[in-house]
């Protein structure tokens, strides 16, 4: 079970959509902490990146931005999910799946579509997917609804 503050998915749709006004991807990670009861997201988190340029869609987090992460997290805190934006349909790309950020068994991805104009319509317009066996494996959107809930 993932549950998702509506504060920390808000953050990340309005920094995916200013992003995407200039044609441009964006990544970041929600960090929480974890229960037996499942993941618990309290915040998003945008790191130091560069994207592309000039109608290039692509996005990499620098070494500050790395380095501002692993600084960022809390004592009693883990980055559950890493969230990124796409300009178009949502999916895991074999970038994704070289470049990950998380790689934790048990982590989420979620890929935004539209330049983050997808998460207006939900987690179920996005791509959800959960590290497994050393693999992402992606959610079908009855998971998505069974196994994700967005908290107030």
């Amino acid at each position: 079970m993932l549950e998702i503050a509506r504060g920390a998915l808000r953050d990340a749709q309005e920094f995916f959509e200013a992003a995407g006004v200039d044609g441009k991807e964006g990544t970041g990670v929600l960090g929480g902490f974890r229960s037996k009861r499942g993941d618990h997201v309290t915040r998003f988190f945008a790191p130091d990146q560069v994207v592309g340029e000039g109608g290039a869609c692509w996005v990499e987090v620098t070494d500050a931005g790395k380095l501002a992460s692993a600084m960022a997290l809390q004592s009693d805190e883990r980055w559950i999910a890493r969230i990124h934006s796409h300009p178009a349909e949502a999916f895991h790309s074999p970038v994704d799946d070289r470049n990950p950020f998380l790689t934790a068994e048990g982590a989420w991805s979620i890929v935004v579509p539209y330049f983050g104009l997808g998460l207006r319509r939900g987690l179920v317009s996005c791509a959800v997917l959960r590290r497994v066996d050393g693999r992402w494996r992606r959610l079908s959107p009855t998971d998505v609804e069974r196994q994700v809930r967005i908290l107030p």
